[in-house]
């Protein structure tokens, strides 16, 4: 990753959102540009703002991460989609990349698992957490 790629964190727990922003902060090419707490916000800052990923939970109130990446798809086709859940089952990883998203990484594997899965969708690439592989 050598440009600066703009990423949109949406999860509705706070303090995870600030653990995800110090692992951003690793590598600078990746510039947090906003946050969102729930479906409904993170497809109309989606819209507004357009950035390069959206980093989103998938058990978000108002909308939920499956139906908010279908939304974000549509009114920001550009946007790369990385779900970062606690979620650990591969039929529902199946599901979320099925709604358009590149990525699909465990909360739980965030640490050793987000700059690699970043830097693959960024490249074009689909990426799962290894759990989720070898389960």
């Amino acid at each position: 990753m050598t440009s600066t790629h703009t990423i949109l964190l949406v999860d509705d727990f706070e303090p995870y959102r600030s653990l995800i922003a110090s692992i951003l902060d690793r590598n600078s090419s990746l510039y947090l540009l906003c946050e969102a707490s729930d479906g409904l916000e993170a497809v109309e800052k989606a819209r507004e703002v357009r950035p390069d990923v959206v980093l989103m939970d998938i058990g978000l109130p108002k909308l939920n991460g499956l139906e908010a990446a279908r939304r974000i798809r549509e009114v920001a086709p550009s946007c790369k989609i990385l779900f970062l859940t606690q979620e650990t089952d591969a039929e529902l990883a199946r599901e979320a990349l099925g709604s358009g998203a590149y990525g699909y990484i465990t909360k739980r594997h965030a640490e050793t698992e987000l700059l690699e899965g970043l830097a693959a969708i960024l490249q074009g690439n689909r990426f799962m957490s290894k759990e989720l592989i070898c389960s």
